[in-house]
């Protein structure tokens, strides 16, 4: 789908929220996102399948509640919230009500059970789930520019054209400055001129190895912040959980992530509605206190997924069952693999109730392999 371009320049927030959710915007086409990229959901059955396994730990958490919730944030066309209640056991399935909050029209083949909401539900008991959301929460672009100030990006619709527009300001510049440095000024380093004159006196060793430099580029992040603390906000008591492509404040993209997404493909990105936008995230930035970032590998571990390969043995005893084994172990590894969906970040966000997943991550997959970012509680964001 696309829509007629005004020519006109604006920063890419706007024009993303445009072109992904407004009347003629990418997501509100018939063929919903799997019809142009493949994520852990369309994947295997076996991610909703974890899922489900995961919100039964919610549930024992929370004393096995009357009424369990299950919120698919960004729900497509409901795929995961569908497969999770489907894998529940009966009893589980029993008290659990599902919600898909999406911004396009409700599917009509789905579930009469299922509730379809274009916000999450406000004080619910059980797990929100938002798989990959946030890198589709439309977010203003940075870029240095000769003089080494960072200023927003505009974007003309119609075809993509870029050109700097003003001075990153106010909470952005706040933002950028605590999660994403790119101005010389807010990046003092030794040896530089200050008010009394340049100082010589200063090895170079102590230089730091990388300094801003023009054509740096950043995705300011501070919406997404926003959203997820609205989402977690929405949890009585129970788990948030995040899972998105993610990078770190220790080794943050120099030229940034936004791109395109077209039929499976990686495209330019063009603001006009044909294609998806989307960002990578910075998801120690949008953790909040007491939040945890681990690998989905490690996550989807340490709820029973693994890629390991059915015993030939099982060949000769029951050819049909190895064949099912040896598709599911090589679902199950698309879902861990290093390089791939195994490297998405998962930010666990327990909400009233200690972290369900913990025991099994610790016992699993050793902190130096699958905690990416820990939040102390005390730590102030």
């Amino acid at each position: 789908m696309r829509r007629v371009g005004t020519g006109e320049w604006r920063g890419w927030r706007e024009a993303t929220e445009e072109a992904l959710y407004g009347p003629s915007g990418f997501y509100r086409g018939p063929e919903g996102p799997a019809g142009h990229f493949r994520t852990s959901v369309h994947a295997s059955p076996l991610f909703a399948a974890a899922v489900a396994r995961l919100l039964c730990r919610v549930d024992e958490a929370l004393g096995r509640p009357a009424e369990l919730a299950f919120v698919d944030m960004a729900a497509g066309r409901g795929e995961l919230v569908t497969g999770v209640l489907a894998a529940l056991p009966a009893e589980v399935a029993s008290r659990a009500r599902g919600y898909a909050v999406e911004r396009a029209d409700r599917p009509a083949a789905l579930d009469h059970r299922i509730e379809w909401l274009t916000q999450p539900p406000m004080g619910i008991t059980g797990l929100l789930f938002a798989n990959e959301w946030l890198d589709n929460v439309p977010v203003e672009v940075a870029e240095v520019d000769a003089t080494g100030v960072p200023r927003l990006v505009l974007v003309r619709d119609d075809d993509g054209a870029e050109c700097l527009g003003e001075p990153v300001a106010g909470a952005e510049e706040r933002w950028l400055r605590r999660w994403w440095p790119l101005g010389s000024e807010e990046v003092p380093f030794p040896g530089a001129p200050s008010e009394e004159g340049p100082s010589d006196d200063v090895p170079s060793e102590e230089m730091p190895e990388e300094m801003p430099f023009e054509g740096a580029r950043a995705e300011i992040g501070l919406p997404r912040d926003t959203a997820w603390a609205g989402a977690v906000a929405s949890l009585d008591r129970g788990l948030a959980v995040a899972v998105d492509y993610a990078h770190f404040a220790s080794a943050r993209p120099p030229f940034g992530t936004l791109t395109g997404f077209r039929e499976g493909r990686e495209t330019t990105p063009v603001p006009d509605g044909s294609c998806d936008i989307t960002a990578h995230v910075a998801l120690d930035a949008c953790a909040l206190p007491g939040g945890r970032v681990v690998t989905q590998r490690a996550a989807l571990h340490a709820l029973g997924v693994s890629g390991a390969r059915p015993a030939l043995s099982l060949a000769a005893t029951d050819p049909t069952a190895y064949v099912r084994a040896l598709a599911g172990a090589g679902e199950a590894a698309e879902l861990t693999a290093a390089g791939g969906l195994g490297d998405f970040g998962w930010l666990l966000q327990p909400v009233g109730i200690p972290n369900p997943m913990i025991d099994g991550l610790l016992a699993d997959d050793p902190p130096a392999d699958g905690l990416l970012v820990d939040v102390p509680d005390h730590e102030e964001q």
